[in-house]
């Protein structure tokens, strides 16, 4: 039986966004469940739009995550690879010279779309004996080369999709190498998930007429195609086009606004399926209940506001070992460190917001007070010893305090909150009395 193996492949030249996330995280969990190969490899042949900042920050971002590889494959190593591939295909009559430019490219597909065709490459450049071609490159024109198809139906199984039969004919032969010699990704792509092994391949709806075209390149190279499945794409909240709005949705800038990693991988395992969102805290957790079959072709909607609440409860789930080192860079004493965490943690959303709270504790809260309640607080502040404090100095105090007041219930309560936190909600004050280093002076 063939071992599991599976890729992402972006191309280092941006950042990755959120629709490239779902492939990524689609195709590293069928490797997972099937305890396989998980590769990443960079597209990188474009020279010009590659960049290294951009290869480490696709490695960061999959790292954040816990999208581990077993591999790293550059395809700016293997172009030799690729030469050579490219000159079995011409040895084989399956890749031919062509010469036209993008303008007469451009003419001919108006014309046939003004005679009711599809713009289909007529296959002009076919047969150009080498005469004609040393005719042409004496004009100053630079040959590329084009893939030809075997003009039947192409079909497969689609593990999302289901049957799919697309007819080569109504498909231009792809171009597979550029006049200044770069290897574009249908190419590229098709050598290295033969020669690497990829057995499964997940990716966007977009790219399935490239699917149909690279099984036909594929079985030219005598190799044996993947099993395909193709996601549907993101919608905006309100069902627009996400693309536009891909810049901002990067995982860099998601994980700079605070997103938890957990938030995000559980959203988008589940998003379009028929499975509902619910907060995992581990990749294992998330593969176990995956299956590619589960998820439809119907424009997915993702609205990044989903991401708070998810991320609000992963965070709130943490075992304090893991907040340790954080919460010990906001100055938190040891001694405090695990009851900080225990009371804060219940009350934040981002983990950022710990230090908003230790804020709180340590220096002291500006106080919230309504003017009718001034000469009370005033009073009860009176009647508060200096800290340190224990569990029981809460309802020490305001015990003492409704004893030379005689208030009593929210009025006694919700004002002596204020007074020391600023908030009118949050944690319960008998916890958070002990994390108090200052006594408020005044209201």
């Amino acid at each position: 039986m063939t071992a599991t193996t599976t890729r992402f492949a972006p191309s280092p030249t941006g950042h990755i966004h959120i629709g490239n996330l779902r492939s990524a995280l689609m195709n590293y969990l069928i490797a997972r469940k099937a305890g396989g190969t998980f590769i990443l490899r960079l597209d990188d042949t474009d020279r010009e739009r590659s960049k290294q900042e951009y290869a480490d920050g696709i490695m960061r971002d999959l790292e954040w995550l816990g999208l581990t590889w077993d591999r790293v494959e550059r395809q700016s190593d293997r172009l030799g690879r690729y030469a050579e591939a490219a000159d079995d295909l011409r040895a084989s009559g399956r890749l031919y010279e062509v010469f036209e430019t993008p303008t007469e490219l451009d003419l001919k597909r108006k014309k046939q779309l003004n005679m009711g065709r599809p713009p289909v490459y007529d296959r002009a450049g076919h047969g150009l004996s080498e005469d004609q071609k040393a005719a042409l490159r004496a004009e100053g024109r630079q040959g590329y080369w084009r893939f030809l198809l075997n003009q039947n139906r192409i079909e497969w199984n689609d593990g999302i999709i289901g049957p799919v039969s697309i007819d080569a004919a109504s498909v231009s032969d792809p171009v597979l190498i550029r006049a200044d010699g770069q290897v574009l990704y249908t190419f590229a792509s098709s050598v290295d998930d033969i020669d690497m092994g990829v057995t499964n391949i997940v990716r966007g709806a977009d790219h399935v007429t490239n699917t149909a075209t690279q099984i036909q390149i594929m079985q030219a190279m005598g190799g044996t195609p993947p099993q395909f499945a193709h996601h549907s794409l993101l919608t905006g909240p309100g069902g627009e086009e996400l693309s536009k709005r891909l810049g901002t949705l990067s995982l860099r800038d998601l994980r700079e606004q605070g997103v938890a990693p957990e938030a995000l991988l559980s959203l988008m395992a589940r998003l379009g399926s028929s499975q509902p969102v619910a907060v995992r805290m581990s990749l294992d957790e998330i593969a176990n209940g995956f299956e590619v079959g589960q998820f439809g072709t119907a424009p997915t909607r993702f609205d990044a506001e989903d991401l708070w609440p998810l991320t609000r409860e992963a965070n709130q789930a943490r075992p304090f070992a893991e907040v340790r080192e954080r919460i010990a860079a906001l100055g938190v004493p040891d001694d405090l460190a695990e009851r900080f965490w225990r009371v804060a943690s219940q009350n934040i959303t981002r983990l950022d917001d710990l230090a908003g709270w230790w804020t709180i504790f340590s220096e002291g809260a500006r106080p919230e007070i309504a003017p009718e309640d001034r000469a009370f607080v005033t009073e009860a502040l009176s009647l508060l010893p200096p800290p340190p404090y224990s569990e029981a100095s809460w309802s020490e105090w305001t015990a003492a305090v409704k004893a030379a007041t005689g208030r009593k219930g929210k009025s006694l309560f919700m004002p002596l909150r204020k007074a020391l936190t600023g908030q009118d909600h949050g944690p319960e004050m008998a916890e958070v009395m002990p994390l108090l280093q200052k006594a408020p002076q005044s209201a």
